[in-house]
């Protein structure tokens, strides 16, 4: 069972940016693909980027070219540099394995609000 702490969220303008972290226990990043979801208010989570073993990267359309998955992994982080936030940004985010496990875990994530 992989384990995550999220951080980095907080208030920002829109236009602005955030780089969030992920520190994940144990070495995992050369067995499990990682990614970076979101929850809004009375919206379901989605799905915003992944991270591949091999260090392929995708994104969800909703923040290609804006958002950039990294990871380093001899500290077993992972970040997500967002940049040229929109108030539509505004979620808790979340970090977890690609796909989510089977049993439902999640981190308690860090709160992004974009507001001017």
């Amino acid at each position: 069972q992989v384990h995550v702490v999220e951080s980095g969220g907080g208030l920002v303008q829109p236009g602005g940016s955030l780089r969030l972290s992920c520190a994940a226990s144990g070495s995992i990043f050369s067995i499990n693909a990682m990614g970076w979801y979101r929850q809004a208010p009375g919206k379901q989570r989605e799905w915003l980027t992944i991270m591949s073993v091999g260090g392929g990267t995708n994104y969800a359309d909703s923040v290609k070219g804006r958002f950039t998955i990294s990871r380093d992994s001899a500290k077993n982080t992972i970040f997500l540099q967002m940049n040229s936030l929109k108030a539509e940004d505004t979620a808790v985010y979340y970090c977890n394995e690609f796909p989510p496990p089977l049993n439902g875990y999640w981190g308690q994530g860090t709160q992004v609000t974009v507001s001017s």
